[in-house]
């Protein structure tokens, strides 16, 4: 993607019609946007496929990821109909596998020095940020990251970053949705016998018509991301 057209696309589309029409067309560029929920919510399918669009649009993306080695996300996401393969060979994808845990207080420094080191990217996601708060000294450090990521965005980046809901202190996890321009929070619920997953729009900046809005989704091998109604979706 040139220049002028990374001028014009103001974007981010999922590559999934259906779930961009839920996220008021798509994620704006040069924003911040937090996933959040509850283990096993679909966080990281969620990332992966707005990754993926934005793959499909020309954009240049890197993933820092907690949760695959390299060979497991390619054949994960190909396992959804998500295939990055090409992307990668061809450097327009980078991914990132790391250990936040093993760095214990210093995550969150090294991993903002990773990602502002990543020349040329248009979307960086960090997947999931979890193990860095666990370990960090005080909550300073972690608004920190936020802040200095948030700067990050101004100079033109969008930044994805997932997190585990229930592993931060309530107030921390206020202030960090506040710092975020898009914030978008999945749950999974059992309803008898079936597993209920759905996804919130809490908020996007400039799509105030989407925000509030709760839609069921599924997630099937071979075809991906499908939204479906919340009334199916709960039976």
């Amino acid at each position: 993607m040139d220049s002028s057209t990374k001028t014009q696309k103001r974007i981010i589309s999922s590559g999934n019609m259906e779930l961009d029409s839920r996220l008021g067309d798509g994620l704006p560029t040069e924003s911040l946007t937090l996933i959040e929920g509850s283990s096993g919510a679909g966080k990281s399918v969620l990332a992966q496929q707005i990754l993926w669009g934005a793959l499909q649009d020309g954009f240049r993306v890197s993933l820092f990821t907690s949760e695959n080695t390299i060979k497991s996300l390619v054949r994960q996401m190909q396992s959804i109909d998500l295939d990055v393969l090409d992307h990668l060979l061809l450097g327009k994808f980078r991914a990132y596998p790391m250990e936040l845990a093993h760095l214990g207080e210093d995550a969150p420094t090294s991993l903002f020095d990773a990602m502002k080191h990543e020349q040329g990217r248009d979307l960086i996601v960090v997947d999931s940020f979890t193990a860095a708060i666990s370990h960090a000294p005080d909550e300073l450090q972690i608004l920190n990251f936020f802040e200095k990521t948030k700067r990050l965005c101004a100079k033109g980046i969008s930044v994805i970053v997932t997190l585990h809901s229930e592993a931060v202190d309530p107030d921390l996890i206020g202030y960090i949705r506040s710092m975020c321009d898009a914030h978008l929070v999945l749950r999974s619920e059992q309803d008898g016998q079936r597993l209920v997953k759905t996804l919130q729009v809490a908020k996007i900046r400039g799509a105030g018509n989407v925000t509030g809005a709760v839609v069921g989704f599924d997630v099937e091998p071979g075809w991906g991301m499908r939204v479906i109604p919340i009334s199916k979706a709960r039976g």
